[in-house]
C-alpha cells in the first residue's frame, strides 16, 4: 500500500506567472525613469514592500529604502500592476502575503548625436570616345557618383 505525499510547504505561496525572470522582464519593459530625478542624476534601488491578496492582486505597498521621491511613485506604480498566480489552499480561508522587491534606478545614457548621412547622386551622360559610334556603346550612356 502505497502512502500518499503529503504537500511541503501548509500554505501555498503565490508565484507570477513565468517566474523571477518574467518579473524583471515586466520590470524592465514597464520602468520609466522620472524627470525630477533624471534631473538630479538620482541612481539607486528602492525597496518596496507589498500585500498580495487570496486572489493574487496587489492591495498594499509601502517603500521601505527610499531614494527619490519621483522614483518612489514610480515604483509602487509599477508593483500595483503585477498580478500573480496564488495557488489553492487546502484549508478555507482568504490569506494575505507580504513580499519585498528591489527596483534599480539608473539615469539612461545620453544618446550620441546622429549623422546626417544623405545619399546623392549624379547623372551624367558619357562622351563617346573618339573612334566610337552611337551604336558602339556598352552599357548605356549614363555613369553614376554617389558621394557621402
Amino acid at each position: 500500500m502505497a502512502k500518499e505525499k503529503k504537500e511541503k510547504h501548509f500554505v501555498q505561496k503565490p508565484v507570477y506567472p513565468g517566474g523571477r525572470q518574467a518579473l524583471r522582464a515586466f520590470i524592465s519593459d514597464n520602468l520609466r525613469y522620472p524627470k525630477g530625478a533624471l534631473k538630479e542624476r538620482a541612481e539607486g534601488t528602492v525597496v518596496v514592500r507589498y500585500t498580495i491578496n487570496h486572489k493574487g492582486e496587489v492591495t498594499d505597498t509601502k517603500v521601505i529604502s527610499s531614494l527619490h521621491k519621483d522614483c518612489d511613485a514610480e515604483a509602487v506604480r509599477l508593483v500595483k500592476q503585477l498580478k500573480f498566480r496564488v495557488p489553492k489552499q487546502k484549508r478555507p480561508g482568504k490569506i494575505q502575503f507580504h513580499k519585498s522587491i528591489k527596483i534599480h534606478f539608473k539615469p539612461p545614457k545620453a544618446k550620441a548625436p546622429q549623422k546626417n548621412t544623405s545619399l546623392q547622386y549624379e547623372v551624367v551622360p558619357t562622351k563617346p570616345q573618339p573612334g566610337q559610334t552611337d551604336n558602339d556603346k556598352e552599357g548605356g550612356g549614363y555613369s553614376y557618383t554617389i558621394s557621402f
